[in-house]
């Protein structure tokens, strides 16, 4: 099992609503990754990859990030007293800005989509020495984020199914991880996705990773334009299923898990919660399903009801 480190994540709860159980008709289990500090899951990949990095002596990180990885980075470079620089695409709140910088971390704004964010970054890193952290593609990330399904493993039984929000392919990888090392192998997973940001998709349908030409979604945080070849890999190796729905559906997802569960998260997150209500076809027959509630820092109070005002109808706001 991967070392865990408690100063810097923490265990979190899994929760249901018993009124969205019995509209739905399953038993909705949701892991709250949206209560870790930083905000969301992506923490727990990073303060492992962080943590190796100082005890070999590293002192400053640099990190491309729409938001939740930069804000992770920002968070472990604080409480381990070392240097943090994000890179973020015009797309990034300013709200997240502001606590990137609140942090301490340095904020360079560079690109109007993630890719070009993080071709800044890696240059960054080839001149000044700095270490390198990927919002998604590193195996110290896929292995803190495996710990995830450790805990899972402890909460409950094997679920019929697992939905997670699909963006670069981090949280499938260590889902994934986690899930053939604590003996769920057969259990499948849907990987949902926005309709302008669907690279597993279009990966899955070619056959091979492909590169999108744009993001056009309001899920910025899952606007990486090509899938990891390590999320794609798993595929062959495990049943994992593709679900792309609108933004209006992923936004749908978010007002459900603010009435339902009393909490925010951003549309990358209600994606997942959207492939629940809409029934994806995979989940047919599942009726204990564990969705990934993996964070919500690209969102508020006001910004979920202008989504909601332009593309789910003010009242649900209400």
């Amino acid at each position: 099992m991967p070392p865990m480190h408690p100063k810097l994540y923490h265990a979190t709860p899994l929760v249901e609503s018993p009124s969205l159980n019995k509209r739905l008709g399953r038993r909705i289990l949701v892991k709250m990754e949206c209560h870790q500090p930083a905000g969301s899951f992506k923490i727990r990949g990073v303060s492992h990859l962080m943590l190796t990095h100082v005890r070999q002596g590293a002192d400053h990180f640099i990190c491309s990030s729409g938001g939740n990885a930069g804000l992770a980075v920002a968070h472990c470079a604080a409480a381990l007293k070392v240097r943090a620089t994000i890179v973020v695409p015009e797309t990034t709140r300013t709200s997240v800005r502001k606590l990137l910088a609140d942090y301490g971390a340095s904020v360079h704004v560079r690109g109007t989509v993630w890719n070009e964010a993080d071709q800044t970054a890696r240059e960054l890193c080839a001149a000044g020495g700095a270490v390198y952290v990927s919002p998604f593609d590193d195996p110290l990330l896929w292995e803190g984020h495996s710990t995830l399904v450790d805990e899972l493993a402890s909460q409950t039984d094997p679920p019929d199914a697992i939905v997670l929000s699909i963006g670069g392919g981090g949280l499938l990888c260590g889902v994934l991880r986690g899930m053939h090392r604590n003996g769920w192998r057969d259990v499948p997973v849907i990987a949902a996705e926005t309709e302008g940001a669907a690279s597993f998709a279009a990966a899955v349908a070619a056959g091979h990773p492909v590169t999108l030409d744009a993001i056009t979604t309001v899920a910025t945080s899952l606007g990486a334009l090509r899938i990891s070849d390590e999320a794609f890999g798993w595929t062959a190796k495990h049943p994992v299923f593709s679900a792309v729905l609108s933004d209006q559906e992923a936004i749908k997802g978010c007002v459900t898990l603010a009435n339902d569960l009393r909490v925010l998260v951003e549309p990358a997150c209600g994606v997942a919660m959207a492939a629940i209500e809409q029934g994806c076809s995979p989940l047919d027959g599942c009726q204990n399903v564990v969705m990934m509630a993996c964070g919500g820092n690209g969102v508020d109070t006001q910004s979920l009801c202008e989504w909601a005002a332009v593309t789910a109808g003010f009242e649900q706001c209400r």
